[in-house]
């Protein structure tokens, strides 16, 4: 009945290693959470690599990629997951429906030439994927989960798990409206954990110190709090990072954070959440 959260890739839009960032780190987005036996990989961002090097020490991989969307920082580390290069792997990608490409179609796209050598139809893994929309709900390997729109450009999606009376929202690439967001609300009510968008500052996203952000589609810790009071959650954790900020910039980021809603931490790599079961009333 173990429900747990690592991180293993806290950055938005673009990998930023060296030592300025070591402690946060520098891989793009990449969560896994593990409930019970079944596991859930939401995005493959570069920090997918890291995680599959260390499935590769835990015998045959079974897991469920979940895909917030197709920009380039959530996918990219997907070639680099070693557990796809065995037979006994059995991976499903759940992604975005979209008008134009399929989740096999981009999947196929990023691994063709001439940018990647090996092409997704020669791998030797167990490869299935599924499309969802906002307002899906999908129950896999014991666990619920439900799906909400995100506010991003090209579309994104917000994903809930629940699971032995526990739950986490996973809500990146979106960005706030004038007021919470209505939908991110529903999903993230009561929930233990909120994982959220906050990858600008409120004056970086106003355009006080440079270009504007407004419709990038990223959202800040400002905003993140505001939503994880009105869904009432448990732990508010920042996330995706903007690649330009620094360990101790991100460390007064979290500060600011918490001065407005007191369970907030800032993601890093590395970073454990366990939950543990709680009774489900009949």
């Amino acid at each position: 009945m173990t429900f747990s959260i690592r991180f293993w890739g806290v950055r938005g839009s673009i990998a930023a290693p060296g030592p300025e960032t070591a402690a946060v780190g520098g891989n793009t987005s990449c969560v896994e959470v593990t409930c019970g036996a079944s596991r859930f990989i939401l995005d493959s961002g570069t920090g997918i690599r890291s995680l599959g090097d260390s499935l590769m020490k835990q015998g045959p991989v079974e897991a469920t990629l979940l895909l917030s969307h197709h920009h380039w920082d959530h996918i990219q580390g997907l070639p680099f997951f070693t557990p796809i290069y065995l037979p006994t792997t059995k991976l499903t990608v759940v992604g975005p429906q979209t008008d134009r490409l399929s989740n096999i179609d981009v999947l196929e796209h990023q691994m063709s030439s001439p940018v990647f050598p090996v092409r997704l139809e020669e791998l030797p893994c167990a490869l299935d994927t599924r499309e969802v929309m906002a307002g899906d709900t999908l129950d896999l390997g014991g666990a619920r989960i439900r799906v909400a729109k995100a506010n991003h450009p090209g579309g994104s999606l917000a994903y809930r798990i629940d699971y032995a009376g526990r739950s986490v929202v996973y809500a990146t690439d979106t960005e706030h409206y004038s007021c919470v967001d209505p939908a991110l609300r529903a999903l993230a009510l009561g929930a233990d954990v909120l994982i959220y968008d906050s990858q600008y500052t409120p004056a970086e996203y106003r355009g006080e110190c440079g270009p504007s952000k407004v419709g990038w589609g990223h959202s800040t810790y400002e905003d993140g709090a505001k939503l994880a009071h009105a869904a009432d959650v448990g732990q508010y954790v920042l996330f995706h990072h903007d690649p330009r900020r620094n360990d101790e910039q991100v460390a007064h980021v979290e500060r600011l954070a918490q001065s407005l809603f007191a369970g907030s931490v800032a993601a890093r790599e590395g970073m454990v959440i366990e939950l543990p079961a709680r009774a489900v009333a009949a």
